[in-house]
């Protein structure tokens, strides 16, 4: 009988599922989407019951398509968004905003209603700040948790359960209140790498004193990979599996992206910290691992054991970049399905075939749409064009989507820029992520940045990370590095084109003036 582990990856639009052998082959994937609540301008919110239900419909398809049985899967694993989930003391779900539906229980990374909360933990200055790059952004969770206390005070209330959203999806699969080193340590505050992790007093001067009780929270968080224990019979019923699989402790969709991008380095820790993980999709991250902290202003982190348990990480990201794309099509009045991206692309191709590296080089965007994640930890920056006409043929649609793509590629270079003033290595990214299926953005991450792009010969990086996770929980192998090294797939690789390169020189000059311009304009307008 084969030995098969199940992986769920919870992006912001689907619950995606996948099943691997011992050797970390895909035998199988499916996906089910996800509904958004928008209640109001910078308001993002998921329904978590929905959430646990894409998850086990992509799952059960995931097994029919890889002809699987149920009794040949030894271990889950989760992986999901840095999403807040508030539960009651029983378990029920309760609203997140005000007069809201408590079936919309779950704050969506994304979502920026608590960026004044966020700004008082930055003026506070505890030495938490230390490990989140200095500065508290509104994606994370404890301006959150202050923003809720403050304005939906009856759910703070009755409050008995606060979740990341993969911690979430593990208690639900086996019931454990356990909660992952991954989630705790880059969302919740929580030093791994201090006996004590939690640091009462800076959560009684954010005004939840009483977080860690209301919360349920663990005095210390759990390595990812650490096996919880077997699914529940409900759990199983609802996967399509049986009580002897085991769980995993899960982890953050960017780190498991990660680690399946650079857990084949486990056996060479001395270099690992050249080869930097990009996870892109909605968002993107750049995600990097040393055996030393390195503290950088505007990254997240130093997190110890995030990922691999004697590893630190560092995580710079953009907080909109698939996301982005989309929104250029919807302001053209398009869909942004992949028939239209695909369609834009291909035009592209054309208009490249004509006018070379020249296209549209007049037209300048700073991808700061959703705020500038890293490295200028300013989650009210704004974005920017420049060289706009009155064009609205489908050729300025294309042409402004091209030029968008070059800047969240120089974007990534910014935050290049910003690891390898610390020490990083920043000569090869491993790309993890649905930006993989672009080869418009393949290759504009390599020419912009200048490094060489490793792509995994496998379907889906985020998958093989969280398969992983679950094979070590299963016990196929002896720890999470040893799983990581025997699941590990190969690569191809695309190296920089020099001369596109150089032409990019110049395109990050303008793209590093447009961000001096826009703070001088932001210091006229705020005097």
């Amino acid at each position: 009988m084969r030995v098969l582990v199940v992986a769920v990856d919870v992006g912001t639009g689907s619950a995606r599922a996948g099943v691997l052998d011992r050797e970390g082959a895909l035998l199988g994937r499916a996906e089910s989407p996800l509904d958004m609540n928008r209640p109001a301008a910078g308001f993002a919110e998921h329904d978590s019951e929905q959430v646990w239900a894409a998850a086990c419909t992509a799952v059960r398809a995931a097994l029919r398509t890889a002809e699987a049985r149920p009794e040949e899967v030894a271990g889950i694993g989760f992986d999901a968004t840095c999403s807040l989930v508030v539960r009651d003391r029983t378990g029920r779900p309760l609203a997140v905003s005000p007069g809201g539906d408590p079936r919309w229980d779950t704050i969506a990374w994304l979502d920026h209603r608590a960026i004044a909360e966020a700004k008082e933990c930055t003026a506070g200055g505890h030495r938490v700040l230390d490990h989140i790059g200095g500065v508290m952004s509104p994606e994370m969770e404890t301006p959150k948790l202050m923003w809720l206390q403050r304005h939906v005070p009856e759910s703070w209330r009755r409050a008995g359960h606060l979740f990341d959203l993969a911690d979430f999806l593990t208690w639900k699969a086996c019931g454990s209140l356990e909660r992952s080193q991954s989630t705790l340590t880059c969302k919740w505050t929580h030093l791994a790498h201090e006996e004590t992790g939690w640091q009462p007093d800076f959560f009684a001067a954010m005004g939840i004193p009483d977080v860690l009780d209301r919360g349920q929270l663990p005095a210390r968080a759990s390595p990812v990979g650490r096996d919880l224990g077997s699914l529940t019979a409900a759990a199983a019923g609802e996967l399509g599996l049986t009580t002897r699989c085991r769980v995993g402790v899960g982890l953050i969709d960017a780190h498991a992206g990660a680690l399946g991008a650079l857990g084949g380095l486990t056996g060479n820790p001395g270099e690992i910290h050249r080869h930097l993980a990009l996870v892109a999709g909605t968002s993107s991250c750049v995600v990097a691992l040393s055996r030393d902290a390195r503290p950088i202003r505007g990254v997240w982190g130093p997190y110890y054991g995030a990922v691999l348990g004697d590893c630190w990480l560092n995580e710079a990201g953009q907080s909109a970049t698939g996301a982005l794309l989309d929104h250029v099509i919807r302001r053209h009045g398009g869909e942004p399905d992949l028939a239209t991206h695909r369609r834009i692309g291909e035009r592209i191709g054309a208009l490249r075939a004509e006018q070379g590296l020249n296209l549209g080089r007049r037209l300048h965007v700073l991808p700061d749409f959703h705020g500038n994640r890293s490295p200028l930890a300013d989650p009210e920056a704004v974005g920017v064009i420049s060289g706009l006409t009155l064009d609205h043929s489908f050729d300025s649609l294309c042409i402004l989507y091209w030029r968008t793509a070059v800047a969240i590629a120089l974007g990534v270079r910014h935050v290049l820029e910003a690891l390898r003033q610390r020490g990083y290595g920043t000569d090869t990214l491993h790309a993890a992520g649905g930006h993989t299926r672009s080869p418009l953005l393949m290759e504009l991450y390599a020419d912009a940045t200048g490094c060489r792009i490793l792509t995994s010969v496998g379907e889906d990086t985020v998958l093989l990370g969280t398969g992983m996770v679950a094979a070590a929980a299963a016990g196929l192998y002896g720890s999470l590095p040893s799983a990581c090294a025997g699941m590990a797939q190969g690569t191809s690789e695309r190296r920089p084109d020099p001369r596109a390169t150089r032409s990019f020189d110049q395109d990050y000059r303008v793209f590093l003036a447009m961000h001096e311009h826009r703070r001088a304009i932001d210091e006229i307008t705020s005097g």
